[in-house]
């Protein structure tokens, strides 16, 4: 018994460590829903980020179809790699809008020439005001917002090939 008292602080450390492993590798959820999900989208108005394109205001999103909102930027790697994504889904019917976050005009027009460009509008957030009022951590992120501009699903990070199902998904539930 004297042995066994003796390595009980031991065995409960590695009970411990052998819990936080186990978290680690077995996460309970990896979802980060956003605070806006079933709300609508904040009230804004942004003026045209890409010449010959239009601006973005928050009651462009409340139309007879849903949409999806990308928050993207120039100098975001990550953003280059959902571009064709974004077009893939722009051909098979979804309306994609941007929010441009601090970027230079210049610097979005080499972009969208470059890699291509999925949005029917984009705004110039050019001090981050939406960014923050949608809950944003940063570029890339893509809001799900219904017919009715309710905010549905949060997409933090690149959408990536693995998404798309989950994305057309939310999308056609989004149009209900």
């Amino acid at each position: 018994m004297k042995g066994f008292v003796r390595f009980l602080p031991f065995l409960l450390f590695l009970a411990l460590v052998g819990a936080l492993v186990w978290r680690l590798v077995h996460p309970g959820s990896t979802a980060v829903p956003s605070h806006l999900a079933g709300k609508p989208i904040p009230a804004f108005n942004l003026p045209a980020a890409n010449p010959g394109q239009p601006g973005l205001a928050s009651t462009d999103l409340a139309s007879a179809k849903p949409h999806l909102v990308n928050m993207f930027a120039s100098w975001c790697v990550p953003c280059i790699t959902e571009i064709p994504l974004l077009l893939r889904l722009k051909g098979e019917g979804a309306q994609i809008v941007g929010i441009d976050v601090r970027d230079r005009p210049e610097a979005l027009s080499r972009f969208l020439a470059q890699y291509g460009n999925p949005f029917s509008a984009i705004g110039a957030d050019s001090d981050s005001a939406v960014q923050l009022a949608l809950g944003s951590s940063g570029v890339p992120e893509t809001f799900v917002v219904d017919r009715r501009g309710i905010v549905r699903r949060q997409f933090i990070g690149g959408i990536s090939e693995a998404d798309l199902p989950e994305v057309r998904a939310e999308l056609a539930e989004a149009a209900k």
